[in-house]
């Protein structure tokens, strides 16, 4: 969801950016755009680290690949600082650039804001050759603005629907396995009305309805569905013709129409318990239904509304901060943080889909076989953020700095729709909003 959050792991959100700091990240402001480059030092001495705080097995992934680091060479000495999750967003946009680290953690969506106002520096001078290549494209999208790169990422996400494959056989829905036969609009309305009929109560999908459609949950989940009708959250820095088409609009009433669906899930065990045949959500909760459903699980891709099956990604990533007088020991410490082997200690601990071409074709569950090669598929098609065609399949959130007005007003005409308003009025109010705020920030341009 705006990115792959080690904490939200434990709330079944892992790879969203939390709501509430994106917000402050809209009230920030103060941003000229300018580029700004963090001075190259002497690659030698001790460089600061921030990363926000998680789950303790990748807390401590982390942990060890700094002191891994550390004992390897005796030319830098990483500083390691963790900031509870909730806070660390808040904490970068709060604090000076001068003051930040040499090295920081960031979620996804955040990235262009922080270069917006000076926090984030290009990493291409200082990372080697050989960790950029290695880096897979979908990693590659949302880390660049302009043809530089401002960071990369240990790990990726991304979205399927969850089913049982008992509850589909038993209601004769043949279901698709790759996006390239992902079921149309209308054979996903028409898998729901046979499954609504084998069920007790009707309620036959989860959405993840408990983590709210107004946050970024609901633009992460959710956008797919207007990338895949054709649509885009924000097209040459406009929203108005992009995010209110009349086909977005036709695939939002489907959305809307699933509402008599939609087990609310309110203990986030409608899937794993039975009361639902399809679940919709990320490959963060695949440890949870493969240990409750085993063989009886499938993994399927998003429904096509007609420019192709579509899925989010992007997830937390590693930058140097703007400030710092050590860009090349930073890069050599980014450098060794992305080998096979921390990527892999950090990608075992959380579950997510390696960031690098190198672990993701080795990993157990994401190498072809594997029981997530689904999630793989999706992101070998990434679309980047603007080039949303048929044949891509893995979109980037809208790498500008003002994302945190798209994803407020998407996700809350996404809630109002939801809830019943009307979908062409909805849209195009959050598409006002939107094209206003971007009118009076002069488009956020970063220069």
């Amino acid at each position: 969801m705006s990115s792959t959050s080690r904490r939200h792991r434990r709330t079944a959100c892992t790879g969203l950016a939390l709501a509430l700091p994106l917000a402050a990240l809209a009230a920030c402001g103060g941003g000229s755009g300018g580029d700004t480059s963090a001075a190259a030092g002497s690659g030698k001495g001790t460089i600061s680290v921030w990363a926000h705080q998680g789950q303790k097995s990748e807390d401590t992934a982390l942990q060890n690949a700094v002191k891994s680091f550390n004992s390897s060479q005796d030319k830098i000495k990483v500083e390691l600082k963790l900031i509870p999750g909730n806070d660390y967003t808040k904490t970068i946009t709060a604090t000076d650039a001068s003051e930040l680290p040499d090295v920081m953690e960031f979620d996804g969506p955040t990235m262009a804001n922080f270069v917006y106002n000076k926090k984030l520096a290009a990493i291409d001078d200082y990372v080697s050759a050989t960790t950029m290549s290695n880096a897979t494209d979908a990693s590659k999208a949302q880390g660049e603005i302009d043809g530089k790169h401002y960071g990369l990422g240990m790990y990726d996400s991304g979205l399927g629907i969850y089913g049982s494959k008992k509850l589909l056989d038993a209601a004769g829905v043949k279901y698709p396995t790759s996006a390239s036969d992902a079921w149309t609009a209308d054979e996903f309305n028409a898998a729901l009305k046979a499954l609504k009929a084998e069920d007790s109560d009707g309620k036959v999908l989860d959405i993840q309805e408990n983590n709210g459609l107004a946050s970024e949950w609901g633009t992460y989940g959710f956008a797919p569905v207007v990338w895949s009708a054709g649509g885009s959250l924000l097209k040459d820095g406009k929203a108005e013709g992009a995010l209110d088409t009349p086909a977005v609009v036709s695939a939002m009433k489907s959305l809307q129409s699933w509402k008599a669906t939609v087990d609310p899930n309110t203990d986030g065990n409608a899937f794993a318990k039975g009361r639902v045949a399809l679940s919709w959500v990320g490959h963060w909760m695949y440890p949870a239904y493969s240990e409750a459903l085993g063989d009886d699980l499938v993994v399927l891709p998003l429904p096509d509304f007609g420019n192709g099956a579509k899925t989010g990604q992007g997830s937390w990533a590693w930058g140097i901060g703007a400030g710092s007088g050590n860009g090349k020991a930073a890069g050599a410490f980014l450098d060794y943080l992305l080998n096979d082997t921390n990527v892999t200690a950090m990608t075992t601990a959380n579950g997510a889909p390696p960031a690098t071409k190198t672990a993701l074709a080795a990993s157990p569950l994401y190498k072809e076989g594997g029981a997530l090669q689904l999630y793989a598929d999706q992101l070998a098609k990434p679309c980047g953020d603007s080039d949303i065609t048929t044949s891509c399949v893995a979109v980037t959130r809208p790498v500008t700095a003002g994302y945190p007005t798209v994803t407020a007003k998407f996700s809350e005409a996404l809630n109002s729709i939801y809830g019943g308003a009307d979908p062409k009025s909805a849209l195009e109010k959050a598409a006002r909003a939107i094209d206003q705020d971007f009118s009076d920030n002069a488009g956020y341009k970063i220069q």
